[in-house]
């Protein structure tokens, strides 16, 4: 093909090779500008050259040669490389055997079908190696993919709910970012998978319809519970409404739970329905203490007079003084919980002065008097405890019984 040599813009040109070549050796530029270049079947003509010296013309046409050249190169060393694929490769050289047939430079011509016939071999070459590698790939992901399948069906019979189902999803992932490998093999494998998954699947639904179930169990259960505790909330029978929400709390527990949504709502209520009744307990308590206050004065003053008593100068005037205290002390009152055991503590040990100062005086005596005494004391602190019982005061009626059970000791003693 004849063309005219205009020359090209070197920013549009491609790099040349840092050897550029000799056209002068490959071709001529003659008088009349026509360009010959000398190839293996004889002398060609590839152009015209009417833009300067002859010179000038064979150094243009020569680049175009030293371009091909670069662009065989190039490819020859990306191929060596492996920074481009074959087919980039035989692109590159169908396109400068493409320039070679059309005869449009001047250049050794068969130096660069020589190197064209060795990047074949060398496309040749990688594409057997691009072959070798792929297969290579495809067994190593045939592997990987048996392992996911193993693993897959190892994860069937799991119960970490949340952590299963996430790993499924992970190897599902992974299966997809494999290369591709052989059909049939990919299809049983994930076949297995599938399957695998499938089964843990309905075991997980299974599962969870069941807590479902046992848990709509539970709200119903607790919220009969809840009901219960809100009917009590408002009874003022404090001993016996105790005992209730204590064996509804017992209940409570034994209850199978809900979920933690639902339970935290569930126990508000219920605590709710608790709290109420403690409290009102707690203030009725606080008023009945507060109100028994009052007895406090007149308590601390029988206190001081029994203290009075000691020593014991005079056993039948003290046991005469203190029976007479004992009786005011019972018309008093009680005491708020916070005083009780001072004041009461303080009559005690009157109390037990008294006592000691009998038991002195019954050793110096004949043992039928003392006995006497001691068996008037006891009617006398029985129907103490008695009284004291049937007015609801456990507090001393439990007093009563220590001295009750002190005059037994020293009668029986005699």
């Amino acid at each position: 093909m004849s063309e005219i040599g205009v020359p090209t813009p070197a920013a549009l040109r491609p790099p040349v090779s840092a050897a550029a070549s000799d056209p002068s050796k490959f071709g001529r530029v003659e008088a009349e500008g026509t360009v010959i270049l000398h190839a293996p079947e004889g002398d060609v003509v590839v152009g015209q050259w009417a833009a300067g010296e002859p010179a000038a013309g064979l150094a243009f046409f020569g680049r175009k040669y030293d371009d091909l050249v670069v662009e065989i190169d190039l490819i020859e060393r990306r191929l060596a490389d492996h920074r481009a694929p074959a087919e980039q490769a035989e692109a590159v050289l169908t396109r400068v055997r493409e320039a070679l047939a059309q005869r449009s430079f001047v250049g050794d011509v068969a130096a660069l079908e020589a190197r064209c016939a060795r990047v074949e071999e060398s496309v040749e070459a990688s594409r057997a190696e691009a072959k070798a590698r792929k297969a290579e790939q495809r067994e190593a992901a045939l592997v990987v993919r048996r392992a996911l399948a193993d693993e897959a069906e190892s994860l069937r019979e799991s119960t970490a709910w949340r952590a299963t189902t996430e790993r499924y999803a992970a190897i599902v992932e992974e299966w997809k970012a494999l290369p591709r490998g052989e059909r049939a093999s990919e299809q049983e494998l994930w076949q297995r998978i599938s399957a695998a998954r499938t089964a843990f699947d309905k075991r997980r639904r299974a599962h969870f319809a069941e807590l479902d179930g046992q848990r709509k169990v539970a709200v119903g259960r607790k919220r009969e519970l809840i009901a219960a505790a809100e009917a009590l909330s408002t009874s003022t029978d404090w001993p016996k409404t105790s005992k209730q929400l204590r064996d509804l709390m017992t209940e409570w527990k034994a209850a199978p739970r809900a979920s933690r949504a639902e339970e935290d709502k569930l126990w508000k209520r219920f605590k709710a329905a608790q709290d109420a009744f403690y409290a009102a307990r707690t203030a009725t308590e606080d008023a009945e203490q507060e109100g028994l206050r009052a007895n406090v004065p007149a308590k601390e003053a029988l206190a001081a007079e029994a203290e009075a008593l000691l020593p014991i100068t005079d056993l039948k005037a003290a046991k005469s003084s203190l029976r007479s205290i004992q009786e005011r002390w019972d018309r008093a009152g009680d005491l708020p919980r916070g005083e009780r055991d001072r004041i009461e503590g303080r009559l005690k040990k009157v109390e037990e002065a008294v006592r000691a100062a009998e038991a002195d005086a019954w050793k110096g005596s004949s043992g039928g008097i003392a006995n006497d005494a001691f068996s008037q004391a006891l009617e006398r602190l029985i129907e103490k405890r008695d009284a004291a019982a049937a007015r609801g005061d456990a507090s001393a009626a439990a007093a009563f019984d220590q001295q009750i059970a002190s005059t037994k000791a020293l009668i029986s003693g005699s």
